[in-house]
């Protein structure tokens, strides 16, 4: 079971006032299916209140209990038929693909009016990696560098 300091107990029951349950354990009580769904729960969320329907408390107090150990949870708060549960969430090493390039930005296109009296006509348009804005205000596509045969050849490039 995992040990906080009351401190960082009190600092967690604060960010769990406003959460609802995100699990309910029913009449059937706490089934392997139900820990398997407090276990996603914990690793999605970190932070969460589970609802126990049942009048009989010490039967809330040692399902409270166990979820601790089996699923190395710290207690955080039991009030009434509401359980708080906390468990870190386990960093997920991203996987990043190999080819990296830019993303979406965004791009303001100021055209001044063909008579030049008026005023100029501002646009905002969202621009992929390999577009480009040309002096004149249009979008062009990136074409793949030319390379020349011979350099490469020489291994210059």
């Amino acid at each position: 079971m995992l040990k906080l300091t009351p401190a960082e107990r009190s600092a967690l029951r604060s960010d769990a006032h406003a959460l609802s349950p995100v699990v309910i354990i029913g009449e059937a009580g706490l089934t392997p299916s139900v820990l398997k769904e407090i276990d996603a729960s914990l690793n999605a969320h970190g932070l969460i209140k589970v609802r126990v329907f049942g009048d009989d408390r010490e039967a809330r107090v040692g399902m409270y209990e166990t979820i601790c150990e089996q699923l190395d949870a710290a207690p955080i708060q039991h009030i009434g038929k509401l359980l708080v549960l906390y468990r870190p969430k386990k960093e997920a090493a991203k996987e990043r693909s190999g080819k990296s390039g830019k993303g979406l930005r965004e791009v303001t296109i100021v055209k001044p009016s063909p008579s030049g009296t008026k005023r100029p006509t501002v646009t905002k348009v969202i621009l992929k990696g390999n577009e480009r804005v040309t002096a004149g205000g249009n979008i062009k596509r990136a074409k793949p560098r030319q390379t020349s045969s011979k350099k490469s050849a020489l291994g210059r490039g």
